[in-house]
């Protein structure tokens, strides 16, 4: 195969920041190309390790352009795509769906044609690989785990516009013979993540002594993946993933709200010498936000199966990580949640 050209949509955010990193210091032959908007989540202070590497390139640039996005795979002749960019928050969704269907749809899409107009007469070396979310599959209600056949049932603006640009990406490899892989996992946390999520955001209301915002009765269920297992698995999938194939990612790691929220409080109270229980007083309960599904858990035994992936860590050795990194980046936590953030965030709680 030609010298890879590879581009990261959305690297400069939570996941994709994890994902170029990995790529840009394990594979020093291929071209890793960052592409973002760099809006409220994107943050190149997140990759500023390897800002300087010989084979890393950043690219300021909105994938719901379709010009800029056309001259930009015309310009640097992208091999491959690892598409990650994406409206990720369900509240966010709730509050303006528009921008998720621009973002999520409509900027896959142009990723989808760029790809298939640059690589018509190469077609059979080329990777789309599109990053989505456990969430299209909605709701677990009577026990049972979400397979690759499981049907999509998304419940929130933010879910139907991911589901939305799953079926393109299959659509444009069963109409055009465009080669993809899709993924889809369940929730990440660790380093770098924006805390409008709640590992992060109730990491940072502790250490400050406000409120821990806790929708209904803290009974809803995740699965939980430390973020760089996940760059190890995208790693997998990317290079040894069946094409046209879809791959559940998933830690095994069940928890309700409440129980992962007080693990959090015990060991910030353990980080910060607090009396144990001492942050979990901090607990408030508000309103259940509109389409919150109950309960989300993945089965991963096919990534485990055909390409030998498996998580590193259990979510107790996990937060104990992600807590230390947070606490150890003060100045990155303050400087991402003032202005328009803080705004946000007050907006969201406070009728709840």
């Amino acid at each position: 195969m030609q010298k890879r050209n590879i581009l990261i949509t959305g690297g400069a955010g939570f996941i994709g920041s994890h994902v170029v990193r990995l790529f840009v210091n394990k594979y020093p032959n291929y071209n890793i190309y960052n592409l973002d908007k760099l809006t409220y989540a994107g943050n190149l202070k997140n990759i500023k390790d390897i800002e300087n590497a010989p084979n890393y390139t950043f690219l300021k640039a909105d994938i719901v352009d379709a010009n800029q996005i056309n001259n930009l795979f015309e310009k640097h002749q992208f091999t491959d795509v690892i598409h990650l960019a994406a409206e990720s928050h369900v509240d966010r969704s709730i509050t303006n769906p528009i921008d998720f269907v621009m973002t999520n749809v409509v900027g896959t899409v142009n990723l989808l044609n760029a790809a298939k107009n640059l690589w018509k007469n190469n077609l059979s070396e080329n990777i789309f690989y599109h990053v989505s979310t456990d969430e299209v599959y909605g709701s677990l209600h009577d026990g049972g785990f979400f397979l690759e056949t499981t049907a999509y049932d998304p419940q929130s603006p933010y879910s139907a516009s991911k589901a939305s640009s799953d079926h393109f990406v299959r659509a444009y490899h069963n109409t055009y013979n465009l080669r993809v892989v899709l993924s889809n996992c369940s929730n990440n946390y660790g380093p770098n993540q924006f805390p409008e999520k709640l590992v992060p955001l109730f990491i940072n209301n502790i250490r400050n002594n406000k409120p821990l915002p806790v929708y209904g009765k803290g009974e809803n269920v995740r699965d939980w993946l430390y973020v760089v297992d996940h760059a190890r698995a995208i790693d997998d999938v990317f290079h040894k993933g069946r094409i046209g194939e879809t791959y559940n990612i998933g830690g095994f790691n069940e928890w309700t709200n409440i129980d992962l929220i007080k693990v959090i409080c015990k060991a910030m109270d353990k980080k910060l010498d607090r009396i144990d229980g001492e942050s979990e007083k901090l607990i408030t309960y508000v309103t259940d936000r509109a389409g919150h599904d109950l309960r989300y858990a993945i089965d991963a035994h096919k990534i485990m199966k055909e390409l030998g992936w498996e998580p590193s860590l259990q979510f107790e050795e996990g937060i104990e990580k992600t807590i230390n990194w947070y606490i150890s980046n003060e100045a990155w936590m303050n400087e991402v949640t003032s202005g328009s953030y803080q705004n946000y965030y007050d907006a969201l709680y406070a009728k709840r």
